[in-house]
């Protein structure tokens, strides 16, 4: 009898690698690059608001050089203004990303980004429910420890 042969398991990423690929290059991203590092790319002031769309060819023209892309941006409605006059820098971390002058233009689409905002920040508990937990430690002689305790119990009733 013979032993099978170990497993390897491949990660995710490499199994859905084409897949995305594919998905990516449908909206003309030659790199995925683009919009999974968008953050580093753009920086964080304009990355919180914006993200892209696609990217725009022109249809080459025979004995002419290829003509740079237009990056279609998904942009929050009250930034858009502020994204537009950023243009200029956009267009060049873009272009210094990809090493040569990619994209010659910028499109902008006003409309809710499709990210998930992080989660929000939980409140305090109410103090007097941290009042009437505190009440039943008495046995927890350290007063920092009761205080941190009483205020764990009454989040964890809240919730």
């Amino acid at each position: 009898m013979s032993k099978p042969g170990p497993i390897s398991a491949k990660p995710l990423s490499v199994l859905l690698s084409d897949v995305f690929s594919d998905a990516y290059a449908k909206q003309g991203f030659a790199a995925r690059e683009l919009v999974t590092r968008w953050a580093e790319i753009a920086g964080p002031e304009i990355s919180a608001h914006s993200e892209p769309l696609k990217m725009q060819w022109p249809r080459p023209v025979e004995g002419q050089p290829q003509e740079p892309a237009t990056l279609v941006l998904r942009v929050e409605g009250p930034m858009a203004l502020e994204i537009q006059h950023s243009s200029d820098v956009i267009l060049q971390r873009v272009n210094r990303f990809f090493g040569w002058s990619a994209v010659g233009r910028l499109a902008l689409r006003q409309a809710p980004l499709s990210r998930r905002k992080g989660p929000t920040p939980t409140r305090a508990p109410d103090p007097k429910s941290v009042a009437k937990v505190a009440e039943t430690l008495s046995a927890v002689e350290d007063e920092e420890l009761r205080a941190a305790l009483a205020r764990l119990g009454a989040a964890i009733k809240r919730n």
